[in-house]
């Protein structure tokens, strides 16, 4: 190959990927270039004959493999919001050997020793807090690894390792190819009953991407099929998409998921076995806040038993709603978010309708920004000379409070078939500062439904406060201040990373900030106070449905990795029984059922840990009446405590101790009770 731009310095702004450059061609060569350089900048510093020192060991391999890091990092974002056949292919074949390259240096006993060796003697070494807490990361991530088992069992967990990674991206191009394929074409004016204009344009544009102009099509993008399952009046049609939404992974051909389940499952539970714990969730959460199933079930209890008795009080409402329209029949999960809608309307004279002409995805942007400008000083100009993987993806630089550049924020917001569904954040470079001030490229991915060509793209409420979620965590990454790659950013607790995002989120639904950025998309009128008080009358409507959705996931994602033997298991007739002894309504299913929950088995981020966005919870429920309790939604001193503690340190404070240094206290379960309008 004559010229290879991931092998090549980048001279683009801010050292941007050339994505223009880059072909899928061009990461064969470079992963197998970069591993070779990485696999002998790690041996040679496993094998050096001095001392070992917190600089030739932790500090070496924190800049090792620069090159493999940085093709992998735009490697794995391209193939999950904008990959084709050739990259998924190329991740099929990598998977196992990425596992294979990060087990042989974690496995490294000669490595392991250094490292060993420097944790024993850490008191003596004058490390700052910072450092001290590198060195802990690294040791915890040799030892959970299997540094310290006997060669047979280190050849096994690299088995395993290998297996998973196989299984996990299996398990996540089977969904995205069940998403792609699937579409809803409408056909004529009984297909379109009762949807309103917006979502009539929004399935007119997905028809006409997908080369059916004049048609209108729903996918399974969230935010085109729950819009339809909340207006359509034509119940069968309603139940055909959300049959299709929901058996996602399930459909019996080469997509199905549900063996893959059983055999990561199987794999992890081994692993666990190996490593000294009774189980997969025990090896999880033993590095987590929470620490062990046992805080993790009490939580998810103590907030399931008043959601399902407001969620049975929720669907007694949708069936005096619907039998007054005749409906002689039991509510089904197709008819939950219509007959919501309509008591809705009927309770507080609200409806999705009425709000969405307000909530243009680009002032919800402007809203973002401006509200990190007003909290921490940074500002958001777009430019238009940067590189992107993508037409649709927007490109703002971040300055400082002195106006110096601090990061760049990509934001790619709109739904398509190269993406994978769910809304995330991710980094193209981590914040660090072993060789200068690294600055942060992080982008914000999303599926919003594209409005027509010319006319405005408008959200709902809550793809609203999913792009306030995410964009929280894009400050996370943005805002990180800390020396070393290890802790940089998000790097931190996986049931405390969700705490920056989930607390983000509550100034979206402020009237300081609806009052300014929801503004007509016509008249450019902002939105009536009449209608903001509302809004903010029903923000507990319906939260028995949705607290029962997530935490039937929560609590379905622990049990799953408690079973003692999951070899053999039948997902299906699991998933049947264990919502049955949940005593789980037929009404509502699971937010995300087994063969498509990807956060449990595309990977092993949230795996054991979906209970982690209700841990955060407890803490940003709580932590928002720090700047409640002073009146000021705003204000300084609160921020700069905020600045301080959360969204600039990185992996660098103990969680329990970043929270408490922030609020003052340890956080109380009751203030997520009440902001649920769960509360007795």
């Amino acid at each position: 190959m004559s010229h290879n731009p991931l092998l090549a310095d980048w001279s683009t702004p801010f050292e941007v990927p050339p994505f223009a450059e880059i072909t899928p061609s061009h990461f064969k060569e470079a992963f197998d270039i970069g591993m070779t350089e990485s696999r002998a900048e790690i041996d040679a510093i496993a094998d050096s004959l001095e001392a070992p020192t917190f600089e030739n060991t932790i500090l070496a391999l924190e800049t090792a493999g620069e090159r493999l890091s940085r093709a992998a990092r735009t490697f794995y974002n391209l193939t999950g919001a904008h990959t084709n056949p050739e990259l998924q292919a190329l991740e099929r074949e990598m998977a196992p050997k990425f596992a294979k390259h990060g087990s042989e240096t974690v496995l490294n006993a000669a490595l392991f020793k250094r490292v060993d060796a420097l944790w024993d003697a850490r008191e003596t070494l004058g490390l700052d807090t910072e450092a001290l807490k590198v060195l802990e990361r690294y040791h915890k991530m040799f030892q959970r690894a299997g540094a310290g088992l006997d060669a047979d069992g280190k050849t096994r967990i690299a088995e395993i390792s290998q297996e998973l990674a196989t299984l996990g991206t299996s398990f996540a191009q089977n969904v995205l190819k069940d998403e792609a394929d699937y579409k809803l074409v409408l056909e004529g004016e009984a297909d379109l009953a009762g949807l309103p204009d917006f979502l009539i344009a929004a399935a007119a544009e997905a028809a006409r991407e997908r080369g059916l102009d004049g048609k209108h099509v729903i996918t399974l993008s969230r935010s085109l099929i729950e819009p339809f399952l909340q207006f359509s009046t034509n119940r069968p049609l309603r139940e055909t998409a959300f049959r299709a939404w929901s058996a996602r992974g399930e459909g019996g051909g080469e997509t199905d998921n549900r063996e893959t389940v059983e055999k990561t499952l199987s794999l992890r539970n081994e692993k666990a076995h190996l490593l000294g714990f009774a189980s997969y969730a025990h090896y999880k959460l033993d590095d987590t806040m929470a620490k062990t199933p046992e805080a993790v079930r009490e939580l998810l209890t103590k907030v399931w038993t008043p959601a399902l008795a407001r969620a049975r009080e929720e669907e007694a409402k949708l069936t005096e709603a619907a039998r007054a329209e005749g409906g002689n029949f039991q509510i089904a999960p197709w008819d939950w978010r219509h007959y919501a809608e309509k008591v809705r309307k009927a309770e507080f004279d609200l409806d999705e309708a009425e709000l969405k002409p307000y909530l243009q995805l680009d002032r919800i942007i402007d809203a973002a920004f401006d509200t990190a400008t007003k909290l921490f000083g940074v500002t958001f100009e777009e430019r238009k000379d940067i590189p992107v993987y993508h037409p649709d993806v927007r490109v703002f630089e971040m300055k400082d409070r002195d106006g110096n550049h601090a990061g760049l924020f990509l934001g790619d917001y709109f739904a398509r078939p190269s993406k994978r569904s769910g809304a995330w954040m991710s980094a193209f470079r981590s914040q660090h500062k072993l060789k200068g001030n690294v600055t942060p490229i992080i982008v914000n991915v999303m599926n919003f439904s594209k409005g027509a060509p010319g006319e405005a793209t408008l959200l709902t409420f809550d793809d609203a406060r999913t792009l306030f979620h995410e964009f929280g965590h894009g400050l996370h990454g943005l805002l990180s201040n800390v020396t070393y790659p290890m802790i940089s950013g998000t790097s931190v607790a996986r049931d405390f990373v969700e705490l920056p995002s989930q607390l983000y989120e509550h100034w979206l639904g402020q009237p300081e900030v609806l009052s300014r950025f929801a503004t007509h998309y016509k008249t450019g009128e902002p939105m009536p106070k009449a209608l903001l008080d509302k809004l903010k009358a029903a923000e507990n409507f319906n939260q028995g449905f949705a607290t029962v959705e997530y935490t039937s996931c929560a609590l379905i994602d622990l049990n799953l990795h408690l079973i003692e033997k999951p070899e053999g298991l039948d997902v299906t007739e699991y998933e049947r029984k264990a919502l049955d002894e949940l005593d789980m309504p037929s009404s509502i299913t699971m937010r995300h059922r087994i063969p498509h929950f990807a956060h449990a088995f595309a990977g092993e981020g949230y795996s054991a840990g979906y209970y982690s966005y209700m841990w955060s919870e407890v803490m940003d429920a709580d932590a928002f009446g720090a700047f409640e309790e002073v009146g000021n939604v705003f204000d300084p001193a609160a921020a700069e405590r905020l600045y301080t503690n959360i969204y600039s340190a990185g992996g660098k404070p103990d969680p329990a101790e970043a929270y408490e240094a922030f609020r003052g206290r340890a956080p109380k379960i009751d203030a997520l009770l009440e902001r649920r309008g769960l509360a007795a």
